[in-house]
């Protein structure tokens, strides 16, 4: 079946039952001396510490309870994993998460106090499960991470909040892991301000999106494991890639090194942590190639390693 991106109304829609999950986060400037106006959507600021709780809200609010009778599972390196775990908690439902096993133990050990079963798998193993939806050891409902039209549309609230507090924006930039935070903002902005471009950032150890934006087809990309967990993978989801290369205006890649040095000036400018995938739309708005004067950054997530961020803050690359 060919997945749908959510329609306003969709999003119009999840966004009382998100708002039963998530804050409203605020919208504030990027403290610098950049010729553009950029603004930081503080993501980090959910009670997990990302965005994640907004999807998975969403979608188990949509599910019967007759799909929820067996609990709920996941495939996620962390974030995804707490939200839903965060939510299935709020509800008193069963949860488990599949991760791949280089999984940082900081978001690991926030699961576990979620109350979540964790089952590490390979790498490959993990991405598979993304590919096909399925795990056989597992029963309940499962939320994927990224191609979930509920997922998306609870995502998607991002791009209202946006609009209602910055109507003047022209670029937003995405940190882009899979695909589904991107596309869900697209779908509720291009709705209500096509003339705003959503731009998608990407580290440059693990780029499927501009490797498949090259060749205008899904194409693999080399993956290096690093302190960017959040985003990145070994190639483009195949459902994902028509929505994504008709909504969005392109992809922005970025070095660890630009996104290092975005963690530490939101710390140093803003007294803001952000996680490496959260710091990437940073890093992609100060490389200047947006050209827009009103750009917002989306900062997808906080949930940074203490050891990590120390070695940024002492100019190291973890």
């Amino acid at each position: 079946m060919t997945l749908q991106a959510p329609t306003l109304d969709e999003v119009r829609e999840a966004a009382p039952r998100v708002a039963r999950a998530a804050v409203r986060t605020p919208l504030v400037p990027l403290n610098t001396e950049s010729d553009a106006r950029i603004y930081l959507k503080l993501e980090n600021l959910q009670p997990i510490g990302s965005f994640k709780l907004r999807g998975a809200a969403n979608a188990i609010a949509l599910a019967s309870w007759e799909h929820l009778a067996e609990g709920v599972w996941t495939a996620s390196a962390g974030n995804m994993a707490q939200g839903v775990a965060w939510n299935a908690r709020r509800v008193g439902l069963g949860c488990t998460v599949v991760v791949p096993e280089h999984a940082p133990e900081n978001k690991l050990a926030a699961v576990e106090r979620l109350g979540a079963k964790i089952i590490k798998v390979p790498f490959d193993a993990w991405w598979q499960i993304l590919i096909s939806h399925r795990f056989e050891e597992l029963r309940g409902l499962f939320i994927h991470p990224v191609s979930d039209p509920a997922v998306m549309a609870g995502n998607g609230t991002i791009g209202l909040e946006i609009l209602d507090d910055l109507p003047e924006v022209e670029s937003i930039i995405v940190p882009y892991g899979g695909g589904g935070l991107s596309v869900g903002i697209a779908a509720a902005v291009r709705a209500l301000k096509p003339a705003v471009k959503i731009y998608a950032a990407e580290v440059e150890t693990a780029a499927p999106l501009a490797a498949s934006w090259a060749f205008d087809k899904p194409r693999p990309a080399p993956y290096t494991p690093s302190f960017v967990d959040g985003i990145g993978g070994k190639s483009v989801l195949e459902e994902i890639w028509p929505l994504a290369k008709a909504m969005l205006a392109g992809p922005i890649v970025v070095s660890l090194r630009a996104i290092a040095d975005a963690i530490r000036m939101l710390v140093e400018r803003n007294r803001i942590v952000a996680e490496g995938a959260g710091a990437a739309s940073v890093a992609a708005a100060l490389a200047g190639k947006v050209g827009s004067r009103h750009v917002v950054c989306v900062a997808s997530g906080g949930n940074l390693d203490s050891s990590k961020l120390t070695k940024i803050l002492n100019g190291e690359i973890p």
